[in-house]
């Protein structure tokens, strides 16, 4: 595994579930990691980690190369099936483990 930057403190890499190379000649890499009790995606860019939501999130009008998004600041988009991916792992692993992921990205407390 690469020496990754910035990785949040408590938060354990697992794996490499997608790696892209993007048109700005970065790579967007997202991990399963195990962060505050549950499993979730974590994206880093040219191993630099970026924060963003949990696994990833539906774009608001979705392209045919991209339906979701990862990050932010700069946002990634992922295919659908690039999504689906993450997304399956994340929920494996979190119910292999019994776990529920709880997603607040992005809501205001109350919400």
């Amino acid at each position: 595994m690469a020496n990754l930057i910035d990785v949040p403190r408590g938060m354990k890499v697992i794996k490499s579930v997608v790696i892209k190379r993007l048109q700005s000649g970065f790579f967007a890499e997202v991990f399963l990691v195990l962060h505050n009790g549950q499993y979730e995606a974590a994206m880093f860019l040219n191993d630099k980690y970026k924060p963003g939501p949990p696994v990833p999130h539906p774009l608001e009008t979705p392209t045919e190369q991209h339906s979701h998004w990862m990050g932010v600041r700069p946002s990634v988009g992922l295919t659908t099936e690039e999504a689906e991916r993450i997304i399956n792992e994340v929920e494996c692993e979190n119910s292999l483990h019994r776990q529920k992921l709880k997603d607040r990205w992005g809501k205001v407390e109350g919400d």
